[in-house]
């Protein structure tokens, strides 16, 4: 959601009419050959010819070679404006996946280990903590690879499709549990986890890295956004809500754990494929090159200040989500006493809200701006927080009101963020006139896993530090008074103090549609030809394309 070059003003209010831009179909087919790269780095002007043969895979040339990309006749260019909704609807599929990954394991897994395999808490924190935090070396790299792919179907969407597939099959191999309970199980899920991490980072990288080529609108970016939270919050509302219920179902326990994995790898499945096949008739916007190296790629980042600014915001922000979703089912146990319902109310409070007031919050941010509107969306995200840490002495009743308040909060938090990131990518392509959005939408994507694996890390250090007694029976064991402050402060105060005092951190940030629109010099006309990687590219439409 970055300023439209040449564009002004806010997003339109929700409800009003956007009319759809006619695009023509891409000429890419769902039974169209998938992309492959190599393992050489392109030049800055790659050859793109391959991708322009029908009928023929293409891949990222090792060589020198060089071509333009002109816009042809029968290519589908990037539409500065609006995009069909069908479009918007299918990206926003993908979110099932991230939505699921995201969520399930932050919420389970480190009970799972404590409280079904019998891991000590301590240990428990590492093990969650590590596979994710080597994805902060992984991102960088997909987004890279992606950046080099040339194909038929674009060089995000082959991701779309099989590294999702990669995720889903590897996201039920966690649960598996082929050791039964004990130190081997552990390091089982350890091994397991890290292989769905390096699956979730090809995928992840490039769905996050659509919208900015998808578009150059501002307004349009922020309805996407709005398309993908809506979903996102779905996601999270069915997988955080269902899933403890399938593994109740299903007797709990290693047995019910296995049936849970495999339906989030269905749901996972379900989103990666709508993604692939739902932006099928979308442009592929233009792909730049790719900085040669992660070092190259980490200080292209850290010379874009706003980047750096929401980057280092959004990780401490996350650390606390994850902490809080990492505390449901021990909060549910220790505090609220409801093992069975309790994390399923719990997520339907919290998701719930946010589906409701997702157009308010754009409202909102069409009014005082995106920044403002991160900032009271992270404030009322605490407040809520911080309020609950009475739970103990509360209603149930209002327990469960402050915890939909979270949800009012966090749905606006993941919003704006999400919707200031391409404006931050935009600044840079208006900035130097290469599009990157690979390299940033990499860091990006790093830094926010490894802000959701601090989370059950950082509960998980809670836990041990306050005396939490592990169990291998699936079901929590009793707790003394200073490990129940623990889960209590751990889900409340500590992840509320992360999410409201990272705002701070956004105080460089200064990126408006003004600025921006300033920044950005007119589009090229349609009879120009471009360049892959140039400004013009971005204005222009799809670089590389197939006719």
């Amino acid at each position: 959601m970055t300023a439209p070059p040449g564009g002004s003003g806010p997003p339109p209010t929700p409800g009003q009419p956007v009319p759809g831009l006619p695009l023509p179909a891409s000429s890419a087919s769902a039974l169209d050959p998938p992309a492959t790269t190599s393992g050489s780095a392109p030049t800055a002007t790659a050859s793109v010819s391959a991708a322009s043969v029908p009928d023929s895979p293409a891949s990222t040339s090792g060589s020198a070679a060089t071509t333009s990309a002109s816009v042809l006749p029968g290519t589908t260019p990037a539409a500065p404006g609006t995009l069909p909704r069908g479009v918007h609807a299918g990206y926003a599929l993908g979110s099932l996946a991230t939505g699921a990954f995201g969520t399930v394991p932050g919420l389970l897994l480190l009970p799972y280990l404590t409280d079904t395999l019998g891991v000590a808490a301590g240990v428990a924190a590492l093990l969650v903590l590590l596979p994710k935090a080597w994805d902060v070396l992984v991102n960088p790299v997909a987004g890279r690879i992606s950046d080099r792919t040339r194909s038929r179907w674009g060089a995000r969407r082959p991701y779309l499709l099989f590294g999702g597939l990669a995720l889903a099959v590897l996201f039920g191999a966690i649960f598996a549990a082929p050791f039964g309970a004990g130190p081997a199980s552990g390091a089982y899920v350890a091994v397991a986890f890290l292989a769905t991490a390096t699956a979730f980072a090809f995928f992840q990288v490039p769905y996050v890295a659509m919208p900015a080529e998808l578009t150059s609108d501002y307004a349009e970016r922020t309805r996407m956004m709005t398309w993908r939270i809506a979903v996102l919050a779905l996601a999270i509302l069915v997988a955080g809500a269902v899933a403890p219920l399938v593994r109740d179902a299903a007797g709990g326990g290693v047995p019910g754990h296995r049936w849970m994995g495999v339906f989030v790898a269905a749901l996972i499945a379900l989103g990666a494929v709508g993604a692939f096949l739902g932006t099928r008739s979308a442009p592929q916007g233009a792909v730049g090159e790719s900085e040669p190296s992660l070092r190259a790629q980490l200080a292209v980042a850290a010379r874009n200040r706003p980047f750096r600014a929401l980057l280092l915001c959004f990780v401490v922000q996350s650390a606390g989500v994850a902490t809080i979703l990492a505390g449901v089912q021990y909060f549910a146990d220790h505090v609220l006493r409801d093992s069975t319902t309790g994390p399923t109310v719990l997520f339907v409070c919290f998701v719930g809200p946010a589906l409701v007031v997702m157009p308010l919050w754009s409202r909102v941010g069409a009014r005082v701006g995106k920044l403002a509107a991160l900032v009271a969306a992270s404030l009322i995200l605490s407040a809520g927080g911080l309020a609950l840490v009475a739970a103990p002495v509360l209603p149930t009743t209002v327990v469960y009101l402050l915890v939909a308040a979270l949800g009012v909060g966090y749905a606006g938090q993941q919003v704006f963020a999400l919707a200031m990131l391409p404006d931050c990518i935009g600044y840079d392509t208006a900035r130097t006139g290469r599009r990157q959005a690979g390299v940033f939408t990499g860091v990006w994507t790093a830094g926010e896993t490894f802000g959701l694996a601090l989370g059950p890390g950082i509960y998980g250090l809670v836990l041990a530090l306050t005396g939490y007694v592990s169990s291998t029976t699936g079901t929590a064991a009793t707790q003394s008074d200073t490990a129940r402050l623990g889960v209590l402060l751990g889900f409340t105060v500590l992840p509320a103090l992360l999410i409201g005092l990272a705002t701070l951190l956004l105080r460089p940030y200064d990126l408006t549609p003004a600025r921006l629109s300033a920044l950005t010099p007119p589009p090229a006309t349609a009879d120009h030809a471009v360049v892959a990687g140039t400004k013009a590219t971005e204005d222009h439409g799809k670089g590389a394309t197939t006719p």
